[in-house]
């Protein structure tokens, strides 16, 4: 599954990517050689210790490399700021209960519940992407279809 995700998050991911290419997978390698020389291997804690991290790393490796080679890379700076997009922040109302919050939509790499920095790639972001303000749009979830008024993008 392709992410979206601006060129500042694939450079985090390239970091990331090198330095465990490079980096980690050189401390881990010592790790294993040093386990290795405490004795039988199949009664060895240290030594499956050190295997297990050499998987975990090499997969995490390939993730990133996914991630990066299907990523739909956006530029946010150059959007038209009447609509929403990534980095977009917005006043919203949720109409059954007049709830209203303040959003900013980003990518999965940014989310931040807390501050409401919501996933493009969630049933909400996926409403709120491309609309303008006074937009009603429909958010799908589990529990239903629930309306979602655009009072303003800030």
């Amino acid at each position: 599954m392709s992410h979206t995700l601006t060129e500042e998050n694939i450079k985090k991911l390239q970091e990331e990517l090198e330095y465990r290419m490079t980096v980690k997978r050189a401390e881990i390698a010592r790790e294993k050689l040093i386990a290795a020389e405490h004795g039988d291997r199949s009664e060895n804690a240290e030594y499956k210790e050190a295997c297990e991290r050499y998987t975990a790393n090499d997969n995490r490796i390939q993730e990133l490399l996914n991630t990066i080679s299907t990523a739909i890379v956006v530029d946010g700076s150059s959007q038209d700021k009447s609509v929403l997009g990534i980095n977009s922040r917005a006043r919203i109302r949720f109409v059954d209960d007049d709830d209203e919050a303040v959003v900013t939509l980003v990518t999965t790499m940014d989310i931040d519940p807390a501050k409401m920095r919501i996933s493009i790639e969630s049933d909400l972001g996926k409403a709120l992407t491309g609309k303008k303000a006074g937009a009603v749009v429909e958010v799908d979830a589990p529990s239903g279809k629930y309306p979602v008024e655009i009072l303003e993008i800030l």
